[in-house]
């Protein structure tokens, strides 16, 4: 319970805390940035990480102190492009010792090979769309890892999503951040933010069940 609630106050007032580390280790917080998006995109073990807000107020504090919108937007790009491509190729390693159990149900050559299909014909959206979903931006890479997504394919959506995701939500940030109604409520703004990154997710949950309903 104390990680959750430390997490929540992290989340809802990252521009306290950016704003502390930045006084504190200086230009040295676009490493820091650089470590969080990396792990978010990286590894599948991270997904708790923020994502869509901490590129928003990362913006907002481009736009008001030392930072350098266009040296941050780099190396946020670069993260979560490293990220990705690392969580590919170890969804790549991993997944022929995963699906090799004929007797699953889940975990056999024929599940396999349907995730392949679908990552060939759907991957590149699935890859652009999930930059802005919380969680499946973490497991949408190590999926197409293992369901060994054409690499090349994979790489041009995954930097083209990564582009799309970077800048449009640190330019948000670093255009509208200090705006005197967003700076007195950011809070509720890196609220609305993860709310409307969820508003997908919820939208095809609901598709799926009306689907098994009718």
């Amino acid at each position: 319970m104390e990680f959750l609630s430390t997490l929540v106050d992290v989340v809802l007032h990252l521009d306290v805390h950016l704003a502390a580390l930045l006084a504190q280790y200086g230009t040295l917080v676009y490493g820091i940035l650089f470590l969080i998006v990396f792990c978010e995109t990286g590894l599948v073990v991270a997904p708790f990480l923020p994502g869509d807000s901490l590129l928003f107020v990362a913006g907002t504090l481009a736009a008001g102190s030392g930072l350098d919108i266009v040296t941050l937007c780099g190396v946020l790009l670069a993260a979560g492009v490293l990220g990705d491509n690392t969580n590919y190729w170890i969804g790549r390693v991993v997944g022929p010792r995963v699906f090799r159990w004929e007797g699953s149900r889940l975990f056999n050559r024929a599940a396999l090979e349907k995730t392949h299909a679908f990552y060939e014909k759907h991957g590149a959206k699935m890859i652009i769309i999930a930059r802005f979903l919380p969680i499946l931006r973490t497991f949408a890479p190590f999926v197409a890892g293992v369901a060994r997504m054409t690499y090349v394919r994979f790489f041009l959506f995954d930097f083209l999503g990564g582009c799309v995701w970077v800048f449009s939500l640190c330019l948000a940030g670093y255009w509208f951040g200090n705006l005197p109604f967003i700076k007195n409520n950011l809070s509720l703004v890196i609220l609305a933010v993860i709310g409307i990154s969820l508003i997908p997710a919820g939208l095809g949950y609901l598709h799926h069940r009306n689907a098994q309903a009718s």
